[in-house]
């Protein structure tokens, strides 16, 4: 099965409907994704972001591209009210009521973030900069967005001059929002009254004496805007031009709006070619806050250590349920989601156990049956799923028939002779490709898996030797206490083996 010469459809959000991927530079690829405001431990929120993206950047790489993955990290300029752009910067607040330095801050919780990220298999991106670190690229942005009459500066603030801009270039084409329904202002009207137009947005923020991380600029010190950052960095990385960018929903307006906007006026194009917007997360049905109480940091849902939660659960499960929706689906977190997503994860992860075991039986090809063409029907939806605008959900649905077919052969239902050698082998090589490289789960580190494999093997051999001497007691109260555990026994024609509840 050959997946790298197969069409790949993306749906693209600015025109709202699917697109056949073509690489402005085949087989090269720059993708960008914005990356999390660190001031706080990462959620599931970030997670969802961060494992679409880890799910495309993989599939684009098995396809053959040369994928350039830039994920930025917001360590300035990200204030508390995104709409009005009042308040104060994240980062500074919680630098403040922590009492100490914005940049321990921004350390702690990147390496807090890359913790959960890692934990859930996300590969790291090929490029992670910082918004401080590029300073310099941001302000001969606002220069060249100035000199092109798209932005005016008030008393050292420098705001993007959306009624010039809408003389020239439609907004809201990607979002779909129109400006004059929006509702303008907000309580805190502080800066409101520097603005032409309430919808106006900054390009550079002076800082008040009280502001730490400020910059010397043409404007006097400041600190830059939240849009703009992400503008300034890919147009670094990956040119004027690029493939994809992504993001969560939440970001579409008015944060992926301002990007376009931004690029549009300092070079008379549109900066991306394919938009990408994962949908959001709920918990027990609820939109996700700290306020209702259903706010969930990774490290808690690992744990368990939280009141929605019975017991922790691993990062794979976590990543499998994510896994089990389409990318632009909504997903509800629920402590029943994700048990019955830990019985799924377990129950494919078992196959491929089996699968290994299985593998001696399969040497010579026998004459095609009905089964194999199932098998490679199975295989082919794999590729034609991720195909499809990276339907791991239907992906999900083949590695799961492919399952159930080595499940029959291990329980001889099905016949070594009814699936050729060059069959067996796809699928092997389907589900090692989906389930590993393409998928990113992985068999959770093994190390406390295989302690306990080999702890119920040798209670198996204690029970095989009793049962050889008659002792049915010790054998039936090996067999009834490890099922109180959720291990259950299977006797069988080659011996005993076990499954484990999740």
């Amino acid at each position: 099965m050959e997946i790298s010469e197969s069409p790949l459809w993306i749906y693209n959000s600015l025109s709202r409907k699917k697109e056949e991927f073509k690489p402005l530079n085949p087989p090269l690829v720059g993708l960008y994704v914005c990356g999390p405001t660190v001031y706080g431990d990462p959620h599931l929120g970030h997670a969802r972001a961060a494992v679409t993206f880890d799910v495309i950047y993989r599939y684009l790489k098995a396809k053959g591209y040369k994928v350039r993955y830039v994920r930025n990290i917001t360590d300035v300029g990200h204030l508390e009210h995104e709409d009005t752009e009042q308040g104060e910067d994240k980062i500074l607040k919680k630098a403040r009521l922590e009492q100490v330095e914005p940049m321990e801050v921004v350390q702690r919780y990147t390496i807090s973030y890359h913790r959960g990220m890692d934990a859930l298999n996300c590969l790291r991106p090929d490029i992670e900069p910082t918004a401080s670190g590029h300073i310099i690229e941001q302000i001969k942005l606002i220069e060249k967005i100035l000199s092109k009459g798209h932005a005016y500066n008030v008393n050292g603030n420098i705001y993007f001059d959306l009624e010039t801009y809408r003389k020239d270039y439609p907004y809201g084409e990607l979002s779909g929002k129109v400006l004059e329904e929006l509702q303008s202002g907000s309580r805190d009207t502080e800066g409101m009254d520097e603005k032409r137009s309430p919808h106006d947005f900054a390009l550079w923020k002076k800082a008040a004496p009280q502001h730490i991380m400020r910059w010397d600029s043409p404007w006097g010190e400041g600190y830059p805007g939240w849009h703009l950052e992400c503008t300034a960095m890919s147009l670094k990385y990956l040119g004027k031009q690029f493939d994809i960018h992504g993001g969560g929903l939440d970001l579409q307006f008015p944060h992926h709006e301002a990007e376009i906007a931004q690029c549009r006026s300092a070079h008379g194009h549109d900066p991306v070619k394919y938009w990408m917007h994962n949908n959001m997360i709920t918990i027990d049905g609820a939109k996700m806050s700290k306020s209702a109480g259903n706010f969930i940091n990774l490290e808690e849902l690992f744990s368990g250590n939280h009141e929605k939660l019975e017991k922790g659960f691993s990062p794979m499960v976590v990543r499998f349920l994510m896994l089990q929706s389409h990318y632009r689906s909504k997903i509800d977190f629920s402590n029943d989601a994700l048990l019955a997503a830990e019985k799924g994860y377990h129950r494919l992860m078992n196959a491929l156990k089996l699968l290994g075991e299985l593998n001696a039986q399969f040497q010579n090809d026998n004459k095609s049956t009905e089964t194999d063409k199932e098998i490679i029907d199975a295989c082919r939806r794999c590729r034609d799923s991720m195909d499809d605008d990276f339907n791991t959900a239907q992906v999900l649905a083949a590695l799961f028939d492919l399952a159930a077919k080595i499940n029959a052969i291990h329980h001889n239902q099905l016949g070594t002779g009814e699936i050729t050698a060059s069959t067996f082998h796809l699928m092997k090589q389907t589900l090692q490709l989906f389930v590993f490289d393409i998928l990113g789960l992985n068999t959770e580190a093994g190390a406390d898996h295989s302690k306990t494999e080999d702890l119920v093997n040798l209670l198996i051999e204690i029970r095989t030797e009793a049962r050889k001497n008659k002792d049915f007691a010790t054998s039936d109260k090996i067999r009834d206490d490890l099922q109180k555990i959720g291990i259950r026994l299977k006797d069988e024609k080659n011996g005993t083996t076990f499954e484990i509840d999740h």
